[in-house]
């Protein structure tokens, strides 16, 4: 029991856990699904490990091959990490949005990093996209996750995530919120637990600056809601085409420094170390149920996509807090 034959096969299957102190004025059950606990620490061990193993079944990954991807981290990490067990060499373009810890993170697993800026349109060349297309054509015996446009980042969650939280909470889930950058973990995981029961909510959460909440609203991209953020891995400047937004009943906006308040909340009463996308999921709720009415009958479930070290100089510093103008007295008074 307990054994196994490398860390890959740890991921998945990661733990239920009731959320107590952070959501008393919520009479639903509130669950944490706890994605730290795969072991790349994030959601994205599952998307790299199934698009990877796909590559490798149709024989498009060869082994000694390159694999090349945009990140934020997270997916980075999870690919840096895989190709070391299965011998392939990794490039990754990562904005410079993205802490000088992820990278050096990034680079100790292996990977040769090129940082991007940020502030720039998607299909600008210096982008970390168009980066990312024109390493991976320029690299011989290279594949492209393309994790934003490739539905395995789908699949991965609907044959996993869905499904592990519909047996979880024994078909009783009656709400799922979950975080949306590529949009993979929130489509799958709603696709299949729509399957099983329409009447299931689905709430997505977006980030202030980010137009994937008025798309899902309007069908149009408003690009004056366009503006630079600090929460990593949520929302986007574009449409991914791995996002469902048939399977999304409803999308939450939440801003930079609530979301930071939120972590460090979650931290301080669950014994949580969740990273800023774990603030923003649970800011949403929050904000949900100020307009909507939970019953004692109802199980929510939150995605929390990763852990908090990789956020210790950022929102779990009060220097940077303060940098930003978060008043770390308003967390005092939260307490």
């Amino acid at each position: 029991m307990n054994v196994f034959d490398n860390i890959l096969e740890l991921i998945g299957n990661t733990p239920l856990v009731k959320l107590n102190g952070i959501m008393k004025e919520v009479p639903a059950a509130v669950y944490a699904k706890l994605e730290s606990c795969n072991p790349g620490h994030s959601t994205k061990d599952r998307i790299a490990a199934h698009i990877i193993e796909t590559a490798e079944k149709k024989g498009v990954l060869k082994p000694g091959a390159t694999i090349v991807e945009t990140t934020s981290g997270n997916t980075g990490f999870s690919i840096a990490m895989i190709s070391i067990i299965k011998g392939y060499r990794c490039i990754l373009a990562v904005s410079n949005k993205t802490k000088p810890e992820k990278i050096a993170y990034l680079k100790a697993l292996g990977a040769k990093v090129y940082v991007c800026p940020a502030d720039v349109p998607a299909d600008d060349p210096r982008s970390y996209y168009e980066v990312a297309k024109r390493i991976a054509a320029e690299t011989p015996e290279s594949i492209y996750i393309n994790q934003y446009f490739n539905e395995l980042n789908i699949e991965a969650h609907y044959t996993g995530t869905g499904p592990e939280i519909w047996k979880q909470t024994k078909g009783k889930i009656t709400h799922i919120f979950a975080c949306c950058g590529t949009g993979g973990t929130l489509s799958g995981t709603a696709k299949f637990l729509k399957e099983q029961n329409p009447d299931i909510k689905v709430i997505g959460v977006d980030a202030d600056g980010s137009v994937l909440k008025t798309y899902h609203e309007t069908g149009v991209i408003n690009y004056n809601e366009i503006h630079s953020y600090q929460i990593e891995g949520l929302g986007k400047n574009l449409i991914p085409g791995a996002l469902l937004f048939d399977q999304i009943d409803e999308f939450i906006r939440v801003n930079d420094e609530n979301s930071a308040f939120a972590a460090r909340e979650t931290a301080l009463k669950e014994g949580i170390m969740g990273g800023y996308t774990t603030g923003a999921v649970v800011q949403a709720l929050k904000q949900y149920s100020e307009s909507h009415t939970f019953s004692a009958e109802d199980i929510v479930v939150l995605i929390f996509p990763d852990h908090g070290s990789r956020y210790i100089s950022k929102i779990y510093n009060d220097e940077w807090m303060e940098s930003q103008g978060f008043s770390i007295q308003n967390l005092e008074e939260v307490l």
